[in-house]
């Protein structure tokens, strides 16, 4: 465990934004050294990819215990796809809109089907221009329209909320533990990485109802440090468990380094201070190896994939993947395949999209579900080749 609370003095350089800045071929190395290994190129899907859907600017979607699709749309929807028909879900509170913010993830409480909560992230104003992500619990009920939202309720909100439009992060997970895991980004302000009077640039862990876990590593220094159970992250697009129970997380790097990371409780994985990326500007930020009380990441990539929604794959429709990791790919424009031994990672298989992925989700039956970018992003629906 790293508990370090180093502060970083950094000015202000352009940050990486959701389009994201490298190539479609990246280098990935599974140790944080100077220079990765290359990684697989690109192949050849072995599946089959069929468009049922398009949306406008889709974010993140999933699915009812029925087989029915909840979708965010980034402008401020919530849409429910079922027997081929997209329908509105009314009752989502004012989102602001605008760069990187919007509507973000959504996922079921665990207990969904006896309870109806469904949670969702979406972005808010604040006084003077400033901006926040917030996360909302509310009870879906279903009709012939779409559906509608009631009880809904704030349980989480990003502090302080600040000016600009990017790195809200704002993903979602439930772990078996029933509690809410919640990604907030450090709004490319740097610093707020390492600084634990905010609850920016961290992995945080609540109960279903927004209050601390007693448990929590950092509950002892109270505020929002209390909720915090990693930091020193810069923009977390996926979060995920493995089959064991182990959390894993992706991050936008800066100019090159991406991560993939092994998140362990109370861990501090370097951002600003490390990274294995450097600022845009051309300003070296010095590689992981060069202070190891900071978690490295499992693996990297340099040039960056842009990586943007992940899955842990466990379905029998491409049953050869059970266990891996599945992450899309925005600039690289590629769903990636990851492979796990043991609590090391390595990039095994990158597969040519012919678009920019934002969010990759497991279907009832198996199938591997993405979401293209952009106004009228496809949904696609992934089967086995046979």
């Amino acid at each position: 465990m790293h508990r370090s609370m180093l502060a970083a003095a950094c000015v202000s350089v352009l940050a990486a934004c959701s389009s994201g800045g490298g190539n479609s071929q990246g280098n990935a190395g599974t140790q944080p050294i100077d220079t990765a290994p290359a990684s697989p190129p690109a192949t050849a899907q072995p599946f089959k990819a069929t468009q049922v859907a398009e949306f406008n600017e889709p974010w993140a979607m999933t699915f009812l215990p029925d087989g029915a699709l909840l979708v965010t749309e980034k402008r401020g929807a919530l849409m429910l796809f079922a027997d081929g028909k997209k329908l509105a879900v009314s009752g989502i509170p004012a989102v602001a809109y605008g760069g990187q913010g919007g509507m973000g993830d959504v996922i079921l409480h665990p207990e969904f089907a006896s309870n109806g909560y469904i949670y969702f992230s979406y972005v808010e104003a604040g006084a003077s221009g400033t901006r926040g992500s917030a996360v909302a619990r509310a009870k879906l009920t279903r009709d012939q329209n779409g559906g509608s939202l009631g009880d809904v309720k704030v349980i989480w909100r990003q502090e302080p909320k600040l000016s600009g439009s990017g790195h809200f992060s704002q993903r979602l997970a439930f772990g078996s533990d029933g509690m809410l895991w919640i990604t907030s980004g450090e709004r490319q302000e740097f610093s707020p990485a390492q600084n634990m009077q905010m609850n920016l640039g961290k992995v945080l862990r609540l109960k279903d109802d927004g209050s601390i876990p007693a448990d929590n590593p950092f509950v002892s220094q109270g505020g929002v440090a209390a909720q915090v159970w990693s930091l020193g992250h810069r923009n977390l697009l996926g979060i995920a468990f493995d089959g064991q129970g182990q959390l894993w997380t992706h991050e936008m790097g800066p100019r090159g380094g991406d991560e993939l990371n092994r998140i362990e409780r109370g861990a501090n994985y370097g951002w600003p201070i490390v990274s294995n990326g450097d600022h845009y500007d051309g300003r070296i930020i010095p590689d992981h190896p060069t202070q190891p009380q900071f978690n490295a990441p499992k693996v990297f990539w340099n040039p960056v994939i842009s990586p943007a929604g992940l899955i842990i794959y466990n379905g029998m429709e491409f049953p050869d993947w059970n266990g891996n990791a599945f992450i899309g790919g925005l600039s690289s424009q590629a769903l990636i395949r990851v492979e796990f031994t043991g609590n090391d990672a390595r990039e095994a298989q990158r597969f040519d999209m012919g678009a920019r992925i934002r969010e990759v989700e497991q279907g009832p039956d198996g199938a591997i579900w993405v979401l293209e970018d952009g106004r009228g992003g496809a949904l696609k629906k992934l089967t086995a080749s046979r």
